[in-house]
C-alpha cells in the first residue's frame, strides 16, 4: 500500500513538473515572439533604375524606400523579392508577395487581377533612338522594329502601332543595348530608367515628345482591401509629411522630373 502511495506520488510530481516544464516553454516562445513584426513582402524587377535597382547586394531606389517607409507607418519589417517583371502580379495574386512595386502602371488589364493603392508618382513612356535616327516621334515607328521590357506598360501600348515588329526582352538595359546593336530600330519604355541607360550609352537619345502618360501605384491582392487602405492611408502621411517627396528627389532631381 505504501509502495502505491509512493509510486503515485512520484507520478503526481512528474505531471505537475512536465506541465510546469511546457508552461515555462510556452512562455519562452511567446515573450521570443513578443516585439517580433510582421513581414511585408513586396515582389519587384530591381532592373528599373531609379525605382529599383541593385547597389551591391541591396535592393534601392525609390520603390524600395517608399515601401519601407510604408512598412514603418504598418509597424512592420520590409522584405523584397526579386523577381521577373511579368512574374509579380502573379506572385501577388498567388499569395507569394503582399505588394508589387516596380514602376507599375496602372491599367485595365491589371486590373482584373489586383487591386491597386493610389497614386505615388507620375510617369512617361519615351522613345529612345539613335542620334541619327529618322524617327522623331510615335508616328515614325509604324513599319518599324521596336523593343520593350517583357510586361511592362511600353510592351502593352507598342502592340498598338501600325504594322510594328516588337522584340520582348526580360529586362530594359537588354532593348537598349540590342538598339546600340543596331538589332531594333527604337526602344519604349519608361522616362527615368530611360534616362539612366542613355547616359550610360553612347549615341542614343530620348525623344522630346512622349509616348504615353501614366501613374504609378502598388498592386494588391484584390480581395485584400483592408492592406489597400491601410497603405492609402500611409502614402497619406508620407505626402503629408514631405518624406515621399524627400525620396523621390533622394533619385531624381528637379531638372530630371522636367
Amino acid at each position: 500500500m505504501k509502495m502505491k502511495k509512493l509510486v503515485s506520488l512520484v507520478l503526481v510530481a512528474a505531471c505537475t513538473l512536465s506541465l510546469a516544464a511546457c508552461g515555462s516553454k510556452s512562455e519562452e516562445a511567446s515573450s521570443s515572439d513578443e516585439g517580433k513584426k510582421e513581414t511585408l513582402v513586396m515582389a519587384t524587377n530591381a532592373e528599373f533604375p531609379p525605382y529599383e535597382y541593385y547597389e551591391g547586394e541591396e535592393i534601392v531606389g525609390i520603390d524600395a524606400e517608399i515601401a519601407a517607409a510604408i512598412a514603418e507607418e504598418l509597424g512592420m519589417e520590409l522584405k523584397i523579392e526579386d523577381m521577373a517583371f511579368d512574374s509579380i502580379i502573379g506572385a501577388v495574386t498567388s499569395g507569394k508577395a503582399d505588394i508589387g512595386a516596380a514602376g507599375m502602371t496602372v491599367t485595365p488589364e491589371r486590373e482584373e487581377s489586383v487591386a491597386f493603392t493610389d497614386t505615388y508618382a507620375h510617369a512617361t513612356q519615351v522613345i529612345i533612338v539613335k542620334e541619327d535616327s529618322e524617327i522623331a516621334g510615335p508616328d515614325d515607328l509604324t513599319g518599324k522594329t521596336v523593343g520593350v521590357q517583357l510586361g511592362t506598360t511600353g510592351d502593352i501600348y507598342a502592340e498598338d502601332i501600325e504594322d510594328v515588329t516588337v522584340e520582348r526582352y526580360n529586362k530594359g538595359f537588354e532593348a537598349v543595348q540590342a538598339l546600340t546593336q543596331g538589332k531594333i530600330d527604337a526602344v519604349v519604355i519608361d522616362g527615368q530608367p530611360a534616362k539612366e541607360f542613355v547616359a550610360d550609352a553612347e549615341g542614343l537619345k530620348i525623344l522630346d515628345e512622349a509616348f504615353t502618360e501614366e501613374d504609378y501605384a502598388i498592386a494588391v491582392a484584390k480581395d485584400n482591401t483592408e492592406l489597400v487602405e491601410k497603405i492609402n492611408d500611409a502614402l497619406a502621411k508620407l505626402k503629408e509629411s514631405g518624406k515621399l517627396d524627400e525620396i523621390v528627389a533622394k533619385y531624381i532631381s528637379a531638372d530630371d522630373a522636367e
